[in-house]
């Protein structure tokens, strides 16, 4: 039921031979899993409810097809016991471990139970009973999906309501439950989960394990197999203890057992996932099973073709979450619109793109953000990481904002590389927000060469004529350019010469040589900057002299101009800036949920006036200073876009 999740499914079961049906909304009649499917049904309008969780209309898809199984995919209705009781009921298999492993694992507070009952380490201090004098986390209890998990100290209490409003909000619309967890909070701790496959005759295995500690806003970001910090003891502790668990709830499925690990290698249980991870592809990569094909065969009755002692680990996996969002927004808000250019790097060799989109697709405010699972392999983790960036600068993506930028950065960072995270990682490296890549002085100089450069070849086409000239005279080319290059409001003088494909550039008196192919046609552009290959994207560009450019993960905004252009452009009046004081945009397309002001209201600095929710994440929008509501341009239930105004204050 994730758009993801659907393909990958599909390809699975073509491959063993197994028509497939797939159920849509009416938004996602054209999407690719419809496109990929024997058959399709729509079961209903885009709101979640109306569609992806109406049992009813699934139950009655499902008999209309004659369907014989269904495969929940990675969520929607994959972890809810009522929606497997229907098919058992009806003689339809789920594909998915049975009712009771889902209720056991479900319920957080059973699941810990369970866990310390089968001798699973569990944070300490938990008896089934909630006294908070700790810090403590809030999780949504009726999913693993949650959007908040919500860190309070005991001096926090006026702010306790608040979060647990925005949390039981976020539960109850995404999953039908408003139930939240309270427990006590392990302090920099890393995410690390185990992967099991168990079937119905007893057999269970542990698939090794998956660090999945860089997170935003509680939610995985980027994940690797193995951990750099796990050792083999260690190792075999948490798997041996997730086999345990699996056994416990005769669990029969893939699975994956959740743990947080503090800095003394102890460990402790966290939740189990009764379904397919979105992170699984870097444990089929290391492992060389195929966990779909798994699940199906299991669901089947056959037995586990493989012991403990067959499972490897060979090589290293990388995952990068390819989010449509403003990663400059709270390390990213939803972004929507169409794909209106789209290109997977999948002709780079060990890169894996699992997505469930193509270019024309439409990203919307109804479904999770997610574009990919950009999964890269190698022999080594350094391998693995170079691929990694590189299958990032080659990713075409245009129509909605992403979040490359952000992986970028993240998998280039040195703390990441030496595998010293927690986390907390994005909060404490990024304690100001994430602001992109921040140019080295020889970086600049690269980025202004590279667009002096391509200024140079667009100006030299233009000039080019195809067939007879209308001039008997041609003129002598010119080989040698004065311009100004603007960036991040600092201008450089370059001069620019040209031999064949090759500029050289000087640069605050540094000649930096930049050559390559120059296809002003071609969304990637591949160049050689003193002898450094390089893979840039040119954005957009105008007559003007305005070019974006896409350079080591980030888009950055330069104008190059002629000496004359430059001088008289100083003559131009600058634009005013918005007081962003006084007014309240919305910093993401959603809907409103609810306003709690009215024209007239005296609002304080930090107080709430409405909520927006998009992609099933709330936002609460505060007032930036004390003062009285002029305006209000919204009401609850309104869909608004990003940017719209919706709150004026005088």
């Amino acid at each position: 039921y994730c758009a993801y999740s659907r393909s990958i499914v599909m390809k699975t079961c073509k491959k063993m031979g197994i028509k497939t049906v797939a159920v849509h909304s009416d938004v996602d009649a054209s999407a690719v899993h419809v496109k990929m499917a024997d058959e399709a049904v729509c079961v209903g309008p885009a709101p979640t409810n109306k569609s992806y969780l109406n049992m009813d209309a699934i139950m009655d898809a499902i008999r209309k097809t004659g369907s014989q199984a269904v495969h929940p995919g990675y969520g929607f209705l994959s972890e809810n016991k009522e929606f497997a009781k229907r098919l058992a009921a009806e003689d339809v298999v789920f594909i998915g471990p049975d009712t009771h492993a889902i209720h056991a694992m479900g319920d957080k507070i059973e699941s810990k139970l369970l866990a310390k009952a089968a001798n699973v380490n569990v944070i300490p201090g938990f008896d089934g009973v909630v006294e908070v004098s700790y810090t403590v986390n809030m999780v949504v209890l009726a999913t693993t999906f949650c959007k908040h998990m919500i860190i309070l100290a005991t001096n926090q209490t006026g702010s306790t309501f608040n979060s647990f409003r925005l949390s039981s909000q976020e539960a109850a619309s995404s999953f039908g439950d408003d139930r939240l967890l309270i427990e006590k909070f392990v302090d920099n701790p890393r995410h690390i989960e185990i992967q099991v496959l168990a079937d119905k005759h007893g057999n269970a295995l542990w698939l090794n394990e998956r660090e999945c500690s860089i997170q935003r806003r509680n939610q995985k970001v980027v994940e690797e197999a193995p951990s750099t910090f796990l050792d083999p003891e260690t190792r075999r502790a948490m798997g041996e203890q997730a086999v345990q668990l699996a056994k416990a709830v005769q669990y029969s499925s893939a699975g994956t057992v959740e743990f947080l690990v503090d800095s003394n290698k102890n460990f402790y249980f966290l939740e189990m996932n009764t379904r397919l991870q979105v992170e699984h592809p870097i444990t089929e990569c290391i492992t060389g099973l195929d966990l779909v094909q798994q699940m199906i065969r299991v669901a089947k009755g056959f037995p586990l073709l493989h012991k403990q002692e067959d499972i490897p680990i060979n090589g290293w996996a990388i995952e990068s979450r390819v989010y449509a969002e403003d990663p400059y927004k709270s390390f990213g808000l939803p972004s929507i619109g169409r794909l209106s250019q789209y290109q997977e790097p999948i002709n780079l060799p060990k890169v894996r793109v699992d997505s469930g989109i193509q270019e024309g697709s439409d990203i919307s405010i109804y479904y999770d953000p997610m574009i990919s699972k950009l999964v890269t392999y190698g022999a080594t983790r350094a391998e693995a990481l170079q691929r990694m960036e590189a299958a990032l600068d080659n990713y075409v993506i245009r129509g909605v904002t992403h979040n490359i930028p952000l992986l970028r950065e993240i998998i280039t960072h040195p703390r990441f590389i030496s595998g010293d995270i927690t986390t907390n990682f994005l909060p404490e490296e990024y304690p100001e927000g994430f602001k992109g890549h921040q140019l080295t002085s020889e970086g600049r100089r690269e980025l202004v060469a590279t667009a002096a450069a391509l200024y140079v070849s667009a100006q030299l086409r233009s000039q080019r004529f195809l067939g007879n000239l209308r001039v008997s005279t041609t003129p002598q080319e010119q080989r040698q350019w004065e311009l100004c290059v603007e960036l991040e409001k600092g201008s450089h003088t370059v001069a620019v010469s040209r031999s064949g494909s090759t500029f050289t550039v000087e640069v605050d008196g540094v000649k930096v040589e930049v050559s390559g192919e120059w296809n002003l046609a071609s969304a990637l552009l591949p160049v050689t900057i003193n002898r450094t290959p390089r893979v840039l994207q040119c954005l957009s560009r105008d007559a003007g002299g305005d070019i974006t450019l896409q350079y080591l993960g980030t888009q950055f905004k330069v104008r190059v101009l002629s000496q004359l252009v430059s001088t008289l452009s100083a003559h131009m009046p600058e634009k005013v800036p918005e007081d962003t004081s006084s007014i309240l945009r919305s910093p993401m397309p959603g809907s409103v949920v609810a306003v709690s002001v009215k024209p007239g209201d005296v609002v304080a600095e930090g107080q709430e006036i409405c909520v927006i929710e998009a992609m099933k994440m709330q936002n609460s929008l505060i007032a930036a200073k004390a003062a009285k509501v002029k305006s209000v341009h919204c009401k609850a239930g309104e869909t608004v876009g990003e940017g719209d105004l919706l709150v004026q204050l005088e």
